[in-house]
């Protein structure tokens, strides 16, 4: 038995087992796809699918980057400077689009990456950001007032080079 293995092996798992044990494995060392990441889990007596997978990752906020899954935060953040850091850095490279709609910030992305942009952005502590809600590829973000939402959007656009 794996030393993950709480569960009999490739019996179901609870999503917050799996999800757990997912985490686990991250700690340990950062898997390259998501076939090495079910390899893994089938190894520590988890049955998943990959549509499971895929669900349990982006529910996670995990990011595929060159080296591998983590979470959104882990490459810089430490501190709240390095969330910022690390949140700009994520807008610059995964940020289609910028809009405006009362005090609701709306952010395009390519398919996938908006939850984890909103994490990062939650993490961040973005002062303007109220909450965040994700979709696939849209990410809302609440403030206070429409005037800090056009101040958001303002340092947003910025970011990526439109005005």
């Amino acid at each position: 038995m794996h030393k993950y293995a709480t569960n009999a092996p490739s019996q179901p798992a609870t999503r917050a087992h799996r999800q757990g044990v997912i985490r686990s494995i991250l700690k340990r060392a950062q898997p390259r796809s998501q076939a090495e990441m079910v390899r893994r889990l089938r190894s520590a007596g988890i049955r998943v699918t990959q549509s499971t997978l895929s669900r349990d990752l982006k529910n996670l906020g995990l990011l595929k980057g060159p080296s591998g899954y983590r979470e959104a935060g882990d490459a810089t953040a430490v501190t709240t400077g390095g969330r910022t850091e690390e949140m700009e850095r994520m807008m610059r490279s995964y940020l289609t689009g910028v809009a405006v709609a009362g005090n609701l910030v709306v952010l395009r992305t390519s398919p996938g990456l908006a939850h984890g942009l909103g994490v990062a952005l939650d993490r961040a502590d973005v002062p303007e950001a109220v909450g965040t809600v994700a979709g696939d590829d849209t990410l809302f973000v609440a403030t206070p007032d429409p005037t800090r939402a056009r101040g958001l959007e303002r340092r947003l656009r910025g970011l990526i080079g439109r005005r």
